[in-house]
């Protein structure tokens, strides 16, 4: 039966996919000299926020998510970021493939929030692997399977996850908004003549400070 080990050694945007996507390397090794006829791979990447140090802006970004600092020891749990399906080809010994990751921008999901909050640095991945393998045996094809305990650390860095949204959002962010909302916002924008969202927001923003003053 094959043992097998997983490492990921680096990660790059994708400028050419259809959705945000990042590309993680990843490193195979197969220790015991059975030849792998394929692995139908399945993986889940969980977030730690845990491992790392923020700034004093990244905190107060991150209040939405965690609440006040000084319940981060009970709030600041590792959570779900994406899982993804993966189909790795033959080899013996080891080998080398990239696994896409489609990144949602949307800021009504946790991972985007937490993403989008932090400046520099690096953010603390878990990848835990599960799956199908398909080798070769003595007598003939055997199937079995990648334990749950199979699973690689990576500490992406944050200028790799900044590089690929500025790729596909130039200077710009993505929020999903009710019809009734939408409706609302695009009678203000015409009432207004403004010419652009931003507009929209700013002139929004601009009267709620003045009514706080």
């Amino acid at each position: 039966m094959s043992e097998l080990n997983f490492q990921i050694t680096g990660a790059r945007p994708e400028r050419h996919a259809a959705l945000p996507t990042l590309m993680f390397a990843l490193k195979i090794e197969e220790t015991t000299g059975v030849v792998i006829h394929n692995i139908v791979l399945r993986c889940q990447i969980r977030i730690e926020p845990s491992r790392r140090k923020y700034s004093h802006e990244e905190e107060s970004r991150l209040m939405e998510l965690f609440g006040d600092t000084p319940r981060w020891g009970d709030t600041m749990k590792p959570f779900l970021w994406t899982h993804l399906s993966a189909t790795i080809p033959a080899f013996r010994g080891q080998t080398e493939v990239e696994l896409p990751v489609a990144c949602s921008y949307d800021f009504e999901i946790a991972a985007a929030k937490y993403l989008h909050s932090l400046e520099s640095g690096d953010i603390a991945l878990l990848m835990m692997f599960s799956g199908s393998v398909f080798e070769k045996g003595a007598t003939g094809m055997q199937v079995s399977q990648v334990p749950w305990s199979k699973e690689a650390s990576y500490r992406l860095p944050v200028r790799v996850w900044q590089e690929m949204i500025d790729h596909y959002f130039p200077n710009s962010g993505w929020l999903r908004l009710n019809r009734e909302t939408l409706s609302e916002l695009m009678k203000f924008k015409s009432s207004r003549a403004l010419a652009t969202w931003d507009e929209v927001i700013e002139t929004l923003l601009l009267g709620a400070r003045e009514r706080c003053s």
